[in-house]
């Protein structure tokens, strides 16, 4: 797979967006100004960009880019957290390159687009279509498919890629990226297991570009059959008793391992390193 990536880097890297977390949250912000003026004008302008398949195979395919930037429920908090998404994107981005870290982010939102019309066929095929309206199932699914997971995904990212970094939890307690990253995917797993199928399928969709990055980018060779089996052998050969003696009588051809008692010299008269026991050591003839 680290091949395939490669190679679309090089045909393709050309076309990368830099700072592409940044643009996101502009997007956002962009969002918000909407979200404002509806406020103001009481016209719900959100509704014309959210993702609405029903919408989208009727010719409003502006859709399938515009619901990028509708944003989270206005709050002091949404925007604390799309600001640590920021830091996150630009820190991924500086480890993984430009162009991957497009592929990851893009991948995740092709993912959300086509969830959303996999529920709204399952509406179809359930024949929910003739109970109610296209158009407010198609609305019930945007709320929904949003980029809040595929945000979530830049920070379980990171958290792989650095999970020793340490956090400030409420600006007081220091904890490592790794312990929130399990603790989010925790509360995330709860919410998939009590939620409905609709969520179910929203999060599997927004959060498979996480999964299918990192499974399919890992080295997996340590952890083959063959790698495995090497490796035991190695340790084995390693921990196994030395059939090699250290000694050796250039007479008798006796060793250490011959008797305890026994005891061995080089004799200092011969030309070459010749080693003797102590039965040999004097009365052998030397070799000049």
């Amino acid at each position: 797979m680290n091949g395939f990536l490669y190679k679309l880097e090089r045909k393709f890297g050309r076309y990368a967006i830099s700072n592409l977390a940044r643009y996101l949250i502009y997007g956002y912000a962009a969002g918000y100004v909407l979200y404002f003026l509806s406020v103001i004008f009481k016209v719900d302008l959100l509704n014309f960009i959210s993702l609405d398949p029903y919408k989208i195979l009727h010719g409003q395919i502006w859709r399938l880019v515009t619901w990028i930037i509708y944003p989270p429920q206005f709050s002091f908090w949404a925007i604390f957290l799309l600001l640590i998404f920021l830091s996150f994107g630009t820190t991924l981005e500086r480890t993984w390159g430009t162009f991957r870290f497009n592929l990851y982010i893009l991948s995740g939102i092709f993912f959300t687009i086509i969830g959303a019309f996999i529920l709204y066929g399952a509406y179809f095929v359930a024949g929910y279509t003739g109970k109610y309206p296209d158009y407010i199932l198609s609305s019930h699914i945007g709320d929904y498919f949003q980029t809040y997971y595929v945000y979530l995904t830049i920070f379980f990212a990171c958290a792989v890629e650095y999970p020793d970094i340490q956090m400030l939890m409420m600006f007081i307690i220091p904890v490592k990226l790794k312990w929130i990253a399990i603790f989010t995917a925790v509360i995330l797993g709860v919410n998939f297991l009590a939620g409905n199928w609709e969520s179910k399928i929203a999060i599997i969709a927004s959060l498979l570009n996480f999964g299918l990055f990192f499974l399919s980018t890992r080295n997996y060779k340590y952890i083959s059959p063959k790698e495995v089996h090497r490796r035991q052998d190695f340790k084995r050969q390693t921990h196994r008793p030395s059939m090699v003696t250290k000694h050796k009588c250039a007479i008798c051809g006796r060793t250490e391992d011959d008797g305890e008692d026994l005891e061995f010299r080089f004799c200092s008269k011969c030309n070459g390193n010749y080693e003797y026991c102590q039965d040999h050591l004097f009365t052998h003839e030397h070799v000049r």
